[in-house]
């Protein structure tokens, strides 16, 4: 989290609509073995709790339930060239949308891993445009459930929410809003619309 006050979000609907446009990030934790970290789909339940799954020989797995995890949601992020500025003499920076999320684990019974798989199946499915949505039914029932067995079910309860939306803030609005042109120039779309929104 960055440690400017002027980056911080407290909008709770648009961090959630964060998690949910991204629908994947990175769980981290303390093993035995040290530090480890997992790169998952995640989805937020929209009262305090965040569900994903890990393959069951990942190094998380055996030692997370019980313990205190990070989660991490990386939204868009941008180079910024000081040559966008009015004053050309300052440094480079980086723009960008994170959202740490920490709280303890909890280990899934099988009926919320498959509540959990089917709702990350609808969610991503939902998305695709062109042709029938695939469904868990779709599976033969055995390679389900074999496949299933190689997964593990958690929940994180969200103790403590940590945004940043580095967005230029800390420049004033005419040089913000021409930094969001030069990036939007750029193809960095997405950041650009983000700067816009918040440039007030």
């Amino acid at each position: 989290m960055h440690p400017n006050p002027q980056f911080r979000i407290d909008d709770r609907a648009l961090l959630e609509s964060l998690i949910e446009e991204v629908g994947f990030g990175m769980v981290f934790a303390e093993t035995p073995d040290g530090p480890r970290v997992a790169h998952v789909p995640l989805v937020s339940t929209g009262d305090g709790a965040l569900h994903f799954h890990l393959a069951r020989g990942n190094a998380l797995t055996k030692h997370i339930a019980g313990r205190t995890a990070l989660a991490v949601v990386n939204g868009p992020d941008a180079y910024v060239s000081p040559r966008w500025y009015s004053d050309r003499g300052q440094v480079p920076t980086w723009n960008y949308v994170a959202l740490e999320l920490e709280g303890p684990v909890r280990q899934m019974d099988d009926d919320g891993l498959h509540g959990l798989l089917e709702t990350i199946g609808e969610k991503q499915e939902a998305r695709i445009a062109e042709g029938a949505p695939w469904r868990p039914g779709d599976v033969p029932q055995d390679l389900w459930d074999k496949l299933a067995r190689g997964i593990v079910g958690f929940e994180l309860e969200i103790r403590a929410w940590r945004p940043t939306f580095k967005l230029s803030q800390n420049k004033p609005p005419e040089e913000r809003l021409r930094v969001a042109d030069a990036l939007e120039a750029q193809g960095s779309r997405a950041i650009a619309a983000l700067m816009r929104r918040f440039a007030e």
